[in-house]
């Protein structure tokens, strides 16, 4: 699948991690110049740097071919114009857009050419769910025929993996860490990372079942 994601914000950039994880084609862009400097080098994500609102942007950034637009910047405007290019001028699809203000709920339908419309405070994975079509999770997204799945954990106060350096813990067998987000930017998943509470790991696994991935953090 072809995706196109507009916005690098925390969220934006866990939709582009977990899509390209599972092996989808995914664009990830961002107008901040910081932001974008900070994410240069993210593999496996296509960069693109530019206003999504523009259309030449939105062209270049690949979306006559795109499966999949998704629009999570932190403006509801401008979602909404992404999505109404997407749709109108570039005919993908599938449009998903974050409503950031709930307020501004009743706009976000197809006539702005969004078929998708997640409230802010979605979780990721559900909102992966939601805009991909995906009907076949079980707290699990599972986005190739490979047998990729992705799982998402979180650290806590109470989390027995709290003040380990990431080397450390154990990790069932066929299972990385794609990434570890922490006040909401991505790190290097290196062993010498400690991890915190409220860190949130990004996992990819063939073979381990959520259960087992948990075990080894909680």
């Amino acid at each position: 699948m072809k995706v196109l994601i507009a916005g690098a914000g925390r969220l934006g950039t866990q939709i582009a991690q977990v899509l390209s994880a599972a092996r989808n084609d995914v664009t990830l862009v961002e107008r901040d110049e910081d932001r974008f400097t900070e994410l240069e080098g993210m593999p496996y994500v296509n960069l693109v740097a530019g206003d999504a609102c523009e259309p030449a942007l939105l062209e270049r950034g690949g979306a006559l071919t795109c499966d999949l637009v998704v629009a999570v910047t932190g403006r509801d405007e401008d979602n909404l114009v992404i999505s109404l290019l997407a749709k109108r001028r570039f005919g993908v699809g599938r449009v998903a857009a974050r409503v950031n203000d709930a307020e501004n709920a009743w706009l976000f339908d197809l006539q702005w050419g969004v078929d998708v419309a997640v409230p802010a405070a979605t979780p990721l994975i559900s909102l992966i769910e939601e805009a991909t079509g995906a009907t076949d999770t079980v707290a699990l997204l599972r986005l190739s025929k490979a047998g990729v799945e992705v799982i998402e954990t979180a650290i806590t106060q109470e989390s027995r993996a709290a003040g380990h350096m990431l080397g450390e813990i154990t990790l069932p067998a066929g299972t990385v860490v794609a990434t570890v987000v922490r006040d909401g930017h991505p790190t290097v998943p290196s062993p010498e990372v400690r991890l915190l509470p409220g860190d949130e790991l990004l996992l990819v696994s063939h073979e381990a079942t959520e259960q087992e991935i948990h075990a080894s953090f909680q």
